[in-house]
């Protein structure tokens, strides 16, 4: 029995994030569910890499937010997290934060667009 591995029928093999990540916890504070992640194209080497972290690998041939990252490996959003920063110091991905939300147009703006329309 203990040469077994741990099984689900409807989920497959059962591996905990702890061990999938060896006990770390995401570091990197600004890689949020929104953060963009896409590999480098041949910068991979699979030495020391994991699954996940393969998994990544592929899918991030385009750029794929981290939560979409982290629905398609079936693996918690921290457990994608702390994967995605050790491909960033590998230098296999780059991660790039959404562009900042637009800042509202000034009032001066809103007013004189309203007079135009007002004109016509």
């Amino acid at each position: 029995m203990a040469d077994q591995e741990w099984y689900d029928e409807a989920a497959g093999p059962l591996v905990r994030p702890y061990a999938i990540t060896r006990g770390r916890i995401p570091t990197e504070a600004a890689m949020d569910v929104a953060t963009q992640v896409m590999a480098i194209r041949g910068r991979q080497d699979p030495v020391g890499l994991t699954p996940e972290h393969q998994a990544i690998l592929e899918l991030c041939q385009r750029p794929l937010s981290v939560a979409e990252v982290a629905a398609y490996v079936k693996v918690p959003l921290a457990v994608v997290r702390v994967l995605c920063t050790d491909l960033v110091e590998r230098g296999d991905v780059i991660v790039r934060s959404p562009s900042q939300s637009a800042k509202a147009p000034d009032r001066q703006l809103l007013q004189a667009v309203l007079h135009g329309l007002n004109n016509l």
